[in-house]
């Protein structure tokens, strides 16, 4: 039991409870609790249980070999994503999950069947070049467990572009919105949006926006209320915070039924 999901432990308490399985099985099973030492990595086996979510990887730095290790040793069931990817380390995944998926755009890898859907974020981009963020953002939020609605291209340097989406836009439980240059585009989301928005910074810019130092500062400074900020580029962040809001909201209303 590499990967202790919420529907292993149960089944695992039931069966002891039946006497299908002794403690002593049990108490075996449960050993590796609550981390998976492999040497190079400490693989959090119980991320799933507290976050509702597998322990993500985080490709960069680390030898393709570790990152199939990684992605082997969290089970032939388990959804398990990894981030800031490319192409040879998406093959050498496959070699150990043949049911791996590469997002290229995206550049996560997606091994196993993500959750079940539930709610919407929509995903706004301000230019195209900004996709690649926002991208990151909605394939994470999709994996976790969210439907995604993806609106590109629709920065402040035309507001009609924008606005022709509104209806999409307000319908959403959560938002996030990927901006470079100024950054403005996160303030004016917020403005006329009555949803959580999460401001994605990215690193696209002439040299006064510092790499995505002066759309950080803008998001950070928005005058729109219901606006919160990630770090530069950090579609994932963005992504697995959306996804959080909505998934609890539409947990709670569930069980308010």
């Amino acid at each position: 039991m590499r990967n202790m999901d919420r529907k292993k432990l149960e089944k695992l308490l039931n069966d002891v409870s039946t006497g299908k399985v002794s403690p002593e099985k049990a108490m075996k099973a449960l050993k590796k609790m609550p981390f998976d030492d492999i040497g190079f990595a400490k693989i959090d086996t119980h991320r799933d249980l507290r976050k509702g979510f597998p322990e993500v990887i985080f490709c960069r730095g680390k030898t393709v070999k570790q990152i199939a290790e990684i992605v082997k040793k969290h089970g032939p069931s388990a959804c398990v994503m990894a981030t800031r990817a490319d192409k040879k380390m998406f093959r050498e995944v496959k070699k150990v999950r043949g049911d791996s998926v590469f997002h290229e755009e995206a550049g996560i890898i997606v091994s196993g069947k993500g959750r079940e859907k539930a709610g919407k974020v929509t995903v706004i981009s301000a230019g195209t070049s900004d996709i690649p963020v926002a991208e990151e953002a909605a394939v994470t939020a999709e994996t976790i467990g969210v439907k995604v609605d993806r609106i590109y291209d629709v920065g402040v340097a035309g507001l009609h572009r924008l606005i022709a989406h509104h209806d999409r836009m307000v319908n959403a439980d959560a938002l996030v919105v990927a901006a470079g240059m100024e950054g403005a585009l996160a303030s004016v989301v917020g403005g006329i949006t009555g949803s959580p928005v999460i401001a994605v910074p990215t690193s696209i810019g002439y040299g006064a926006s510092f790499e995505g130092i002066a759309p950080l500062l803008t998001m950070l400074n928005s005058c729109a209320p219901g606006v919160t900020v990630v770090n530069i580029d950090n579609g994932f962040g963005a992504g697995y915070f959306a996804a959080l809001i909505v998934r609890r909201k539409h947990e709670d209303q569930k069980g308010k039924a």
